[in-house]
Protein backbone atom coordinates (compact mmCIF):
# COMPACT_ATOMS: atom_id res chain seq x y z
CA UNK A 1 0.00 0.00 0.00
CA UNK A 2 0.99 3.43 -0.89
CA UNK A 3 1.81 5.83 1.95
CA UNK A 4 -0.68 8.28 0.80
CA UNK A 5 -3.16 6.12 0.57
CA UNK A 6 -2.95 5.26 4.35
CA UNK A 7 -3.83 8.79 5.28
CA UNK A 8 -5.91 10.41 2.07
CA UNK A 9 -9.74 10.30 2.95
CA UNK A 10 -9.32 9.26 6.19
CA UNK A 11 -10.67 11.12 9.81
CA UNK A 12 -8.00 12.32 11.91
CA UNK A 13 -9.36 14.44 15.07
CA UNK A 14 -6.65 16.47 16.20
CA UNK A 15 -6.94 18.12 20.07
CA UNK A 16 -4.72 21.34 21.11
CA UNK A 17 -3.98 22.03 17.28
CA UNK A 18 -4.09 25.77 17.40
CA UNK A 19 -0.17 25.94 18.42
CA UNK A 20 2.98 23.87 18.93
CA UNK A 21 3.22 20.13 17.99
CA UNK A 22 -0.76 20.10 17.41
CA UNK A 23 -0.29 22.74 14.69
CA UNK A 24 2.61 20.80 13.30
CA UNK A 25 0.62 17.30 12.90
CA UNK A 26 -2.41 19.44 11.13
CA UNK A 27 0.36 20.86 8.70
CA UNK A 28 1.84 17.72 8.28
CA UNK A 29 -1.14 15.96 7.33
CA UNK A 30 -3.15 18.13 5.39
CA UNK A 31 -1.33 17.88 2.13
CA UNK A 32 -2.81 13.87 2.17
CA UNK A 33 -5.68 15.40 1.86
CA UNK A 34 -7.43 13.56 4.92
CA UNK A 35 -10.76 15.42 6.80
CA UNK A 36 -8.98 17.17 9.79
CA UNK A 37 -11.17 18.39 12.76
CA UNK A 38 -9.25 20.12 14.74
CA UNK A 39 -10.22 21.04 18.12
CA UNK A 40 -8.53 23.71 20.68
CA UNK A 41 -9.89 26.41 23.13
CA UNK A 42 -8.60 29.70 20.87
CA UNK A 43 -11.14 30.02 17.84
CA UNK A 44 -9.08 32.51 16.01
CA UNK A 45 -5.50 30.50 15.99
CA UNK A 46 -7.61 27.28 15.25
CA UNK A 47 -9.36 29.47 11.98
CA UNK A 48 -6.18 30.04 11.29
CA UNK A 49 -4.10 26.87 10.88
CA UNK A 50 -7.59 25.13 9.56
CA UNK A 51 -7.18 27.66 6.56
CA UNK A 52 -3.92 26.40 6.10
CA UNK A 53 -4.65 22.88 5.56
CA UNK A 54 -7.54 23.76 3.52
CA UNK A 55 -4.96 25.56 1.68
CA UNK A 56 -3.04 22.03 1.24
CA UNK A 57 -5.15 20.00 0.33
CA UNK A 58 -7.09 19.44 3.44
CA UNK A 59 -10.86 18.79 4.16
CA UNK A 60 -11.09 20.77 7.88
CA UNK A 61 -13.48 20.90 10.55
CA UNK A 62 -12.61 23.24 13.11
CA UNK A 63 -14.35 22.89 16.59
CA UNK A 64 -13.90 24.82 19.52
CA UNK A 65 -13.45 22.24 22.77
CA UNK A 66 -11.70 22.21 26.21
CA UNK A 67 -10.15 18.68 26.92
CA UNK A 68 -11.14 19.13 30.08
CA UNK A 69 -14.80 18.64 29.80
CA UNK A 70 -15.72 15.18 29.11
CA UNK A 71 -19.29 16.56 27.12
CA UNK A 72 -16.95 18.64 24.73
CA UNK A 73 -15.18 16.10 24.24
CA UNK A 74 -18.06 13.51 23.24
CA UNK A 75 -19.02 16.23 21.40
CA UNK A 76 -15.90 16.27 19.29
CA UNK A 77 -15.92 12.62 18.90
CA UNK A 78 -19.48 12.64 17.82
CA UNK A 79 -19.48 15.94 15.28
CA UNK A 80 -16.42 13.72 13.34
CA UNK A 81 -17.93 10.92 13.22
CA UNK A 82 -21.37 12.50 12.10
CA UNK A 83 -19.47 14.73 9.57
CA UNK A 84 -17.46 12.11 7.41
CA UNK A 85 -19.31 9.16 8.23
CA UNK A 86 -16.49 7.66 10.00
CA UNK A 87 -13.37 8.08 12.51
CA UNK A 88 -9.92 6.79 11.74
CA UNK A 89 -7.60 8.28 14.23
CA UNK A 90 -7.59 10.57 17.67
CA UNK A 91 -4.74 12.43 18.33
CA UNK A 92 -4.52 13.38 21.84
CA UNK A 93 -2.09 16.42 22.21
CA UNK A 94 -3.58 19.12 24.20
CA UNK A 95 -1.24 19.67 27.52
CA UNK A 96 -0.56 22.80 29.25
CA UNK A 97 2.69 22.88 31.97
CA UNK A 98 3.45 25.17 35.14
CA UNK A 99 6.70 26.20 36.49
CA UNK A 100 7.11 26.49 40.67
CA UNK A 101 7.85 24.99 43.90
CA UNK A 102 5.20 22.32 44.51
CA UNK A 103 3.66 23.87 47.55
CA UNK A 104 4.43 27.53 46.50
CA UNK A 105 2.89 26.86 43.43
CA UNK A 106 -1.63 26.92 43.60
CA UNK A 107 -3.31 23.35 44.07
CA UNK A 108 -5.58 24.61 42.04
CA UNK A 109 -2.74 25.15 39.19
CA UNK A 110 -1.57 20.71 39.87
CA UNK A 111 -5.38 20.38 39.79
CA UNK A 112 -5.45 22.24 36.19
CA UNK A 113 -2.21 20.28 34.68
CA UNK A 114 -3.52 16.83 35.95
CA UNK A 115 -7.51 17.59 34.34
CA UNK A 116 -5.67 18.76 30.98
CA UNK A 117 -2.82 16.35 30.36
CA UNK A 118 -3.84 13.19 32.02
CA UNK A 119 -7.81 13.37 32.38
CA UNK A 120 -7.70 15.53 28.88
CA UNK A 121 -6.73 12.20 27.16
CA UNK A 122 -9.05 9.94 29.70
CA UNK A 123 -11.77 12.28 28.18
CA UNK A 124 -10.68 11.91 24.42
CA UNK A 125 -10.24 7.93 24.96
CA UNK A 126 -13.33 7.44 26.18
CA UNK A 127 -15.08 9.48 23.58
CA UNK A 128 -13.64 8.09 20.63
CA UNK A 129 -13.76 4.38 21.61
CA UNK A 130 -17.56 3.58 21.49
CA UNK A 131 -17.19 4.65 18.19
CA UNK A 132 -13.45 2.78 17.07
CA UNK A 133 -15.24 -0.40 18.77
CA UNK A 134 -18.72 -0.40 16.31
CA UNK A 135 -16.53 -0.36 13.69
CA UNK A 136 -13.81 -2.43 14.90
CA UNK A 137 -10.81 -0.22 14.07
CA UNK A 138 -9.28 2.90 15.03
CA UNK A 139 -6.36 4.39 16.08
CA UNK A 140 -5.38 6.39 19.17
CA UNK A 141 -1.99 8.64 19.49
CA UNK A 142 -1.11 9.78 22.24
CA UNK A 143 1.75 12.32 22.73
CA UNK A 144 3.11 11.80 26.10
CA UNK A 145 6.80 13.64 26.37
CA UNK A 146 9.75 12.48 27.77
CA UNK A 147 8.21 13.37 30.80
CA UNK A 148 6.44 10.18 31.22
CA UNK A 149 9.52 8.40 32.26
CA UNK A 150 11.78 10.67 33.73
CA UNK A 151 10.14 13.57 36.80
CA UNK A 152 10.88 17.45 36.19
CA UNK A 153 11.61 18.83 39.57
CA UNK A 154 10.13 21.99 40.29
CA UNK A 155 6.89 20.83 37.90
CA UNK A 156 5.20 18.41 39.92
CA UNK A 157 1.83 18.31 38.61
CA UNK A 158 2.99 17.99 35.07
CA UNK A 159 5.05 15.18 35.63
CA UNK A 160 2.27 13.57 37.98
CA UNK A 161 0.21 14.15 34.79
CA UNK A 162 2.82 12.42 32.25
CA UNK A 163 3.70 9.36 34.55
CA UNK A 164 -0.03 9.08 35.15
CA UNK A 165 -0.66 8.76 31.36
CA UNK A 166 2.09 6.45 30.29
CA UNK A 167 -0.09 4.02 33.06
CA UNK A 168 -3.26 5.05 31.82
CA UNK A 169 -2.58 4.25 28.31
CA UNK A 170 -0.42 0.78 29.30
CA UNK A 171 -3.64 -0.32 31.33
CA UNK A 172 -5.84 0.51 28.03
CA UNK A 173 -3.66 -0.83 25.50
CA UNK A 174 -3.86 -4.42 27.79
CA UNK A 175 -7.84 -3.93 27.72
CA UNK A 176 -7.95 -3.81 23.65
CA UNK A 177 -5.76 -6.72 23.42
CA UNK A 178 -9.06 -7.87 22.01
CA UNK A 179 -9.78 -5.84 19.60
CA UNK A 180 -6.93 -6.36 17.33
CA UNK A 181 -7.44 -3.47 15.03
CA UNK A 182 -7.79 -0.83 17.68
CA UNK A 183 -4.75 0.76 18.43
CA UNK A 184 -2.99 2.58 21.14
CA UNK A 185 0.17 4.88 19.91
CA UNK A 186 2.32 6.45 22.54
CA UNK A 187 5.45 8.63 21.72
CA UNK A 188 7.51 10.28 23.70
CA UNK A 189 9.55 13.18 22.33
CA UNK A 190 12.54 14.90 24.07
CA UNK A 191 11.95 18.98 24.20
CA UNK A 192 10.17 20.48 21.32
CA UNK A 193 10.66 24.19 20.19
CA UNK A 194 7.27 24.93 20.80
CA UNK A 195 5.61 28.17 22.29
CA UNK A 196 4.58 25.75 25.50
CA UNK A 197 6.72 27.31 27.84
CA UNK A 198 5.72 31.00 26.59
CA UNK A 199 2.27 29.54 27.79
CA UNK A 200 3.07 28.04 31.13
CA UNK A 201 1.85 28.89 34.31
CA UNK A 202 5.36 30.48 35.80
CA UNK A 203 5.47 30.36 39.83
CA UNK A 204 9.41 30.22 39.98
CA UNK A 205 9.67 34.12 39.92
CA UNK A 206 12.24 33.49 36.73
CA UNK A 207 12.36 33.60 33.39
CA UNK A 208 11.49 29.74 31.95
CA UNK A 209 13.19 28.10 28.99
CA UNK A 210 13.67 24.70 27.88
CA UNK A 211 17.26 22.28 28.49
CA UNK A 212 19.24 22.00 24.91
CA UNK A 213 18.89 19.57 22.89
CA UNK A 214 15.38 21.12 21.96
CA UNK A 215 13.50 19.31 18.78
CA UNK A 216 11.59 20.82 16.17
CA UNK A 217 7.62 19.80 16.70
CA UNK A 218 7.81 19.06 12.91
CA UNK A 219 9.60 16.52 13.85
CA UNK A 220 6.41 14.88 16.27
CA UNK A 221 4.46 15.05 13.41
CA UNK A 222 6.27 13.02 11.22
CA UNK A 223 6.36 10.27 14.07
CA UNK A 224 2.79 10.57 14.33
CA UNK A 225 2.08 10.26 10.36
CA UNK A 226 5.02 7.12 10.84
CA UNK A 227 2.50 5.29 13.18
CA UNK A 228 -0.66 5.98 11.18
CA UNK A 229 1.38 3.88 8.32
CA UNK A 230 2.76 1.44 11.12
CA UNK A 231 0.97 1.17 15.02
CA UNK A 232 3.45 0.75 17.62
CA UNK A 233 2.73 1.10 21.24
CA UNK A 234 5.66 2.89 21.99
CA UNK A 235 8.05 5.37 19.81
CA UNK A 236 10.62 7.82 20.74
CA UNK A 237 11.02 10.59 18.87
CA UNK A 238 14.73 12.37 19.02
CA UNK A 239 17.98 10.21 19.48
CA UNK A 240 17.79 12.31 23.27
CA UNK A 241 14.68 10.70 24.46
CA UNK A 242 15.98 6.72 24.46
CA UNK A 243 19.51 7.91 26.77
CA UNK A 244 17.93 10.09 29.15
CA UNK A 245 15.27 7.00 30.11
CA UNK A 246 18.52 4.57 30.19
CA UNK A 247 20.07 6.99 32.82
CA UNK A 248 17.03 7.82 34.97
CA UNK A 249 16.50 3.55 34.95
CA UNK A 250 20.35 3.40 36.05
CA UNK A 251 19.97 6.00 38.58
CA UNK A 252 16.56 7.42 39.25
CA UNK A 253 17.37 8.69 42.48
CA UNK A 254 20.65 10.51 41.24
CA UNK A 255 18.83 12.33 37.63
CA UNK A 256 16.27 13.76 39.56
CA UNK A 257 18.63 15.52 42.28
CA UNK A 258 21.13 16.83 39.77
CA UNK A 259 17.97 17.56 37.80
CA UNK A 260 16.53 20.18 40.19
CA UNK A 261 19.96 21.20 41.21
CA UNK A 262 20.44 22.53 37.41
CA UNK A 263 17.29 24.02 37.49
CA UNK A 264 18.54 26.09 41.00
CA UNK A 265 21.47 26.30 39.22
CA UNK A 266 19.43 28.41 36.24
CA UNK A 267 17.62 29.95 38.85
CA UNK A 268 20.01 32.07 40.28
CA UNK A 269 21.11 33.67 37.17
CA UNK A 270 17.71 33.57 35.00
CA UNK A 271 15.74 37.52 34.67
CA UNK A 272 13.22 37.85 37.08
CA UNK A 273 9.62 37.78 35.87
CA UNK A 274 6.07 37.97 37.84
CA UNK A 275 3.68 35.47 38.91
CA UNK A 276 1.14 33.70 35.59
CA UNK A 277 -1.10 31.59 35.27
CA UNK A 278 -0.16 31.61 31.67
CA UNK A 279 -2.84 29.43 29.15
CA UNK A 280 -4.09 26.99 32.36
CA UNK A 281 -7.52 28.62 32.70
CA UNK A 282 -7.77 30.73 29.67
CA UNK A 283 -6.77 30.96 26.03
CA UNK A 284 -3.51 33.83 25.33
CA UNK A 285 -3.16 35.98 22.41
CA UNK A 286 0.49 35.33 21.48
CA UNK A 287 2.62 32.73 20.87
CA UNK A 288 0.06 30.86 18.40
CA UNK A 289 2.76 29.25 16.18
CA UNK A 290 4.57 26.17 15.39
CA UNK A 291 8.08 27.17 17.27
CA UNK A 292 9.04 28.84 20.81
CA UNK A 293 11.92 30.42 19.10
CA UNK A 294 14.37 27.98 21.61
CA UNK A 295 16.10 25.81 18.38
CA UNK A 296 19.94 27.04 17.64
CA UNK A 297 19.85 27.67 14.44
CA UNK A 298 23.20 25.67 12.62
CA UNK A 299 22.89 23.68 15.84
CA UNK A 300 25.03 20.01 14.71
CA UNK A 301 23.14 17.02 15.69
CA UNK A 302 27.43 15.62 17.27
CA UNK A 303 26.48 18.70 19.83
CA UNK A 304 23.19 16.50 21.25
CA UNK A 305 25.13 13.52 21.82
CA UNK A 306 27.80 15.21 23.53
CA UNK A 307 25.47 16.58 25.80
CA UNK A 308 23.71 13.51 26.38
CA UNK A 309 27.25 11.65 26.63
CA UNK A 310 28.34 14.56 29.32
CA UNK A 311 25.00 13.76 31.11
CA UNK A 312 25.80 10.16 31.17
CA UNK A 313 29.25 10.57 32.69
CA UNK A 314 28.31 12.88 34.63
CA UNK A 315 25.84 10.84 36.58
CA UNK A 316 27.90 7.76 36.22
CA UNK A 317 30.57 9.77 38.50
CA UNK A 318 28.13 11.21 40.62
CA UNK A 319 26.77 7.38 41.07
CA UNK A 320 30.84 6.39 42.03
CA UNK A 321 30.91 9.18 43.99
CA UNK A 322 27.68 8.52 46.10
CA UNK A 323 28.42 4.77 46.71
CA UNK A 324 32.03 5.36 47.37
CA UNK A 325 31.33 7.23 50.44
CA UNK A 326 28.87 4.53 52.37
Amino acid sequence: MKYHETITGKTIVITGSSSGAGRAAALEFAPYRPALVLAARNAEALNEVAAECVGLGAKVLPVITDVTDPKAMMNLANTASNSTKRLDIWINNAGVLAGGDFDVTPMEVHEQIVKTNLLGYMNGAHAVLPIFKEQKHGLIINNISIGGFVPLPYSAGYSASKFGLRGFSEALRGELSNWPDIHVCDLYPAFLDTPGIQHAGNYTGKYLRPAPPVYSPERLAQAMVKVVKNPKASLSVGSFTPIIKTIYSLFPGLTAKLTAGFIRRYFKSAEPITSTNGNLFNTVDYGMSIHGGWGIPGEPKAHRKYIAAGLLAGLAAGFFLVTSKR
